[in-house]
């Protein structure tokens, strides 16, 4: 199991261009946003929505708002990450229902909704909410590589075209990543990490 896991990270790769006549069946699809609706996030919110974008159309937009990238318009499918925001606010309906299941435990309840109201006030929610959805990116993009299914995180985008783009507003939810999936053309390219002992530190 560690040996296949391992395997899968290196199999992973930015792919940039993708081949445009296969497509991801539709199991392995639901397999990869199953990883990423699986993820684990601060206080429990799951502050993610996951568009699937395969329109043609759609993509070609999509790409204009990345900058002409052409990972968009060659993938089987683009995943386009929504990070909640408004709805995060202490107290909103949301909130409470991720909370619910405390509801036999209220001192558990009442103190978590005090902790997270004080955090919530310490924070840029925007930023945070974006940084808890590229946990799930990462899950499915090593979910992807798992069963042989290549893709690319971009980041590089205009976050107000790819709003326009995905009709979000900015207010309740932006734009946290774009994930195009699909199988690549070319091969792989070598690998380039640092070295372990470089990265890893034992205290």
């Amino acid at each position: 199991m560690k040996e296949e896991l391992l395997k899968a990270f290196m199999f992973r790769h930015a792919c940039k261009l993708f081949d445009e006549a296969k497509k991801i069946p539709d199991d392995d699809l639901r397999f990869i946003l199953e990883a990423g609706r699986l993820s684990p996030s601060s206080f429990g919110l799951e502050p993610w929505k996951f568009i699937v974008v395969r329109q043609a159309e759609l993509k070609e937009r999509l790409r204009e708002a990345c900058f002409g990238q052409a990972q968009l318009t060659t993938c089987s499918d683009a995943v386009a990450i929504a990070a909640a925001i408004e709805r995060l606010h202490p107290g909103s309906e949301y909130v409470e229902e991720r909370f619910a299941h405390y509801a036999e435990h209220q001192d558990v309840l009442l103190w978590l909704r005090k902790f997270y109201s004080e955090y919530y006030a310490t924070i840029d929610v925007r930023l945070w909410s974006i940084t808890q959805c590229h946990i799930a990116a990462a899950n499915m993009m090593s979910a992807a590589a798992a069963v042989g299914i290549d893709s690319c995180p971009i980041g590089g985008f205009s976050p107000p075209k790819a709003r326009e783009v995905l009709g979000l507003d900015g207010v309740k939810y932006d734009v946290a990543l774009i994930v195009p999936f699909g199988y690549r053309v070319n091969p792989q390219p070598q690998k380039y990490r640092q070295a372990f002992g470089e990265v890893v530190e034992f205290r």
